[in-house]
Order: C-alpha cells, then structure tokens, then sequence
C-alpha cells in the first residue's frame, strides 16, 4: 500500500511576522528549527520509515526537510516544484491581518485562517486542486507500494488532502489546520478524519 506522509514547514520569519508568504523565500526562525526538530524526532520514536523524501524548492520548506533527512539518517530531499506553495499573486508579502479588507467578499474565514480566494495573480484552489492531481499521479507513477514524505505548505498541503481523500476545497479549507511542523499520513486505511499524526504548538501571529 502507498502511504503519502505530508507534513507542513516550520515557522519562516514571514509566518513570524503575519505577513503572507506564498512563493517568497524566507528562511526558518529559531522557533521553526526547533518544530522541525521536533517533528524529526517524533517521526523517529515512532519508526516512520520513508523510501522517498521531497520537498518544496522553498528553503523554509527544504530546511524542514533536510533536519527530518539528516535525523533518520536518509538521503537528502529531492526539491520538486509540483509541491511548491500556491502563488498569492498581488497579496504576496502582504499583511495577513489586511486579507478582510483587501480581498472581501471572497474569503473563507475559519477560527484560524482567514482564506483569499482569487485575488489579482493568485492561484486559485481549484487550480491548486488540479495541481494536487498531479502530485499524487507521479507518486503512483514513481512510487507504488511505498512510503514517501513530502515536505510542503499550507495551502497546496491542504490541496493533495483534498484530493486523495476526493473532498472539495471548500470542504478541506474549514476542516482542520494544518499547522507548522505538522505531519498528515494519507493512507487507504487512514480515514479523513484520523491523518493528523504530529499537531504541534503553533507561535504565529
């Protein structure tokens, strides 16, 4: 059976700052190393083995991945750019706390995040969802039968969820968060509701 662990970057200095990243390349805080360590030792303890680990070509994402590699001693991730985070287009480096003003009427909001849903150059989730199709051709095509990790975002993150589990995106935006350092197992015998197998302390704004 393939097994898709997903897991989400550690905190970058723009989720320390509430500013809305998408492709900007911000490296990790010191809190993000200490998540990603975290998370690297509790996929060690409890001996999640991986035939495959890649990664976002964004270094807040490839940093994640690299301390997960180097943890269990494994080759280093292979950056793929299917996995890359959605394009924010015109709200890239944005004020997270300005995504209301700027972008109403076309928002989800939930507890946590509040969602853009096609501003100005923006992917939009439908077209994230389309991506998420692809990602998960190429791991059957690649790597049927295996366990592989891939070490991504938020939004296209919550996308290959979608996908696999064949909900729509708006049902996925207000199920859960997927927050920093966290670690989802997409599994035929992993039920929607069951992925979440490392939920960490969050310290965004």
């Amino acid at each position: 059976m393939t097994k898709i662990y997903l897991a989400r970057h550690g905190q970058d200095e723009d989720n320390s700052m509430g500013i809305l990243n998408g492709h900007r390349d911000m490296p990790l805080t010191d809190i993000g190393l200490d998540q990603a360590n975290q998370l690297s030792q509790k996929i060690k303890s409890l001996d999640i083995k991986f035939d495959k680990v890649y990664s976002s070509p964004l270094q807040r994402a490839y940093q994640t991945a690299k301390t997960i590699t180097d943890c269990l001693d494994l080759d280093d991730p292979e950056k793929i750019d299917l996995i890359i985070e959605r394009d924010f287009g015109v709200m890239s480096g944005k004020p997270v706390e300005e995504i209301a003003s700027l972008c109403s009427p076309d928002i989800i909001k939930t507890d946590i995040v509040t969602y853009f849903l096609s501003p100005e150059g923006a992917e939009t989730f439908p077209q994230l969802i389309d991506r998420a199709k692809k990602v998960l051709q190429f791991i059957q095509d690649k790597h049927a039968g295996q366990s592989v990790l891939l070490v991504s975002h938020g939004d296209i993150g919550k996308m290959i969820y979608a996908a696999y589990y064949n909900l729509t995106w708006q049902q996925v935006l207000t199920m859960f968060h997927f927050g920093n350092s966290e670690l989802l197992l997409l599994a035929k015998d992993s039920a929607p509701e069951n992925t979440h197998i490392f939920n960490i302390r969050q310290h965004n704004h």
